[in-house]
């Protein structure tokens, strides 16, 4: 019977222990939308990368990024007939104006310049882990359509809902990884 319980002590001590150990979620309550941070850290060495926009404007590539509203998700697509993933739908929005760009989200991780979330503009891509706010490898990504006061959206290529604009909210908030501009005025 002592063993029983000295195992039911050890198992319960872990536990608690475990629990709080876990990372907090980034959700801050009060918290203005624009002043989120992210929380992530990054765990792959990702190389920078020059996006050249060939004085594309920002604006310019959101709208015609618009036009993919309601395309499917499919893994690893890059064909607006087929559906998109995250990153094929931004290598068919940037390759329209034939601007290359990298095709996996993560190698998106140190492309142009990093700016706050609160100082983001149309055009600017936002990143994300994948699923798992803990992995530290940007998983998916979108542009920045709006930024209304801090109110922030973006469009991308959601797995449950294919190409939408969706705003910073608590499933998204606890992944936010940073936004990069590739627009320069």
């Amino acid at each position: 019977m002592k063993f029983r319980y000295s195992i039911i002590f050890l198992f319960s001590t872990s536990l608690i222990l475990s629990c709080s150990s876990t990372k907090k979620s980034a959700v801050v309550k009060n918290t203005p939308p624009g002043e989120i941070t992210s929380t992530v850290v990054i765990r792959k060495e990702v190389p920078a990368v020059f996006i050249n926009t060939k004085n594309v404007n920002a604006v310019e590539v959101v709208r015609f990024a618009k036009t993919c509203l309601g395309v499917p998700y499919k893994y690893a697509s890059t064909d607006k007939a087929k559906g998109f993933d995250c990153s094929g739908f931004i290598n068919y929005v940037f390759n329209h104006f034939d601007i290359a760009v990298p095709r996996i989200s993560w190698q998106f991780t140190n492309a142009g310049t990093e700016v706050s979330l609160k100082n983001s503009e149309p055009g600017d891509l936002i990143l994300f882990t994948g699923s798992d706010a803990n992995s530290g490898i940007v998983g998916h990504m979108g542009i920045i359509t709006e930024n209304n006061e801090g109110n922030i959206k973006f469009i991308h290529a959601s797995t449950s809902k294919g190409v939408v604009i969706s705003s910073m909210n608590n499933y998204y908030i606890p992944r936010f990884v940073k936004v990069n501009r590739i627009f320069f005025k």
